[in-house]
């Protein structure tokens, strides 16, 4: 027995195998990394920072802005229909929305370590605590713009912090 995988998931018990071999559920599981046993949405968050590196690479704000817009408004359909294929809403499994909130919450600041540890740390935990209004939508709104919208919030408020941050001068 692994320490990783369940044997299955969502009320249709899909298998690992089963969802790494369809595409959308690939990508709504962060490549993988929902599949996790323990903090999925952690590991997704972890499967987002070469992504993240990647876009970061095209050294072109309207690049990387468009790309992270892609990966949030494409995020809405996969999400949703990984939630119909699982045959449960917002699935713990589902992490593409903690891909896209990573890709926000590093949107205006600038690469380095400090910025990349700090934005995991502020988006796991606006994403884990979710302060009003981030609750109330994960409460109220469905579908894959419910499964998305939360942490699109909870990414806002940790670039704005993480923004804030580093113009104080706390870290570079």
């Amino acid at each position: 027995m692994s320490i990783f995988l369940n044997a299955e998931y969502g009320k249709n018990k899909l298998t690992p195998k089963q969802i790494m071999a369809d595409p959308v559920l690939f990508l709504a599981f962060g490549f993988g990394s929902g599949l996790a046993r323990k903090a999925p949405g952690t590991m997704g968050t972890l499967a987002a920072i070469p992504v993240y590196w990647l876009f970061y690479q095209t050294q072109s704000l309207l690049i990387y802005s468009v790309l992270t817009v892609l990966v949030t408004v494409v995020g809405i359909w996969i999400c949703d229909e990984a939630a119909n294929k699982l045959g449960e809403h917002d699935f713990g499994g589902i992490v593409w929305d903690e891909v896209a909130g990573y890709l926000i919450t590093l949107w205006f600041v600038p690469l380095s370590w400090q910025t990349m540890l700090a934005g995991f740390v502020l988006f796991r935990f606006f994403d884990i605590i979710k302060p009003w209004p981030i609750k109330w939508l994960d409460q109220h709104v469905q579908g894959g713009f419910g499964i998305m919208i939360d942490d699109v919030l909870a990414a806002v408020f940790a670039g704005g912090l993480l923004f804030l941050i580093i113009n104080l001068g706390w870290i570079s």
